[in-house]
């Protein structure tokens, strides 16, 4: 991979975290500034919803930073795009979908494969 794709990605990951974070902080606010008297049961309930479902939105990105964190310091250390199952090059079309993947398609598949069969034990 050259060095313009490897920056593209940089940027890419590095502008990801940052919208991840600044998400975090408007979130953040938005739920400390509401006041919590909604006397109407459905609008409480219909902000409540929407509350929840903010929430596992922050969750889920909070999991990808350690994940993108992890994708930068592959770029500088020169792994980026190597899979850290066989080591050979993943495909650009992956890392275009999922920057943050460490797997080519079939270490990924077959992991998933090996999940799945421990989860039925």
């Amino acid at each position: 991979m050259d060095q313009k794709e490897l920056d593209r990605f940089r940027k890419l990951l590095e502008d990801k975290r940052e919208e991840i974070l600044s998400e975090a902080e408007r979130t953040l606010t938005e739920l400390t500034g509401q006041t919590g008297n909604i006397p109407d049961p459905n609008d409480r309930a219909s902000a409540e919803a929407d509350r929840s479902f903010e929430l596992r939105i922050r969750d889920r990105e909070r999991k990808l930073l350690p994940k993108i964190e992890s994708a930068l310091e592959r770029i500088f250390d020169g792994t980026f795009g190597q899979c850290e199952g066989c080591g050979e090059e993943i495909g650009m079309k992956r890392l275009e979908a999922r920057p943050v993947t460490s797997l080519c398609i079939d270490c990924k598949t077959m992991q998933e494969k090996n999940e799945k069969g421990h989860g039925i034990e």
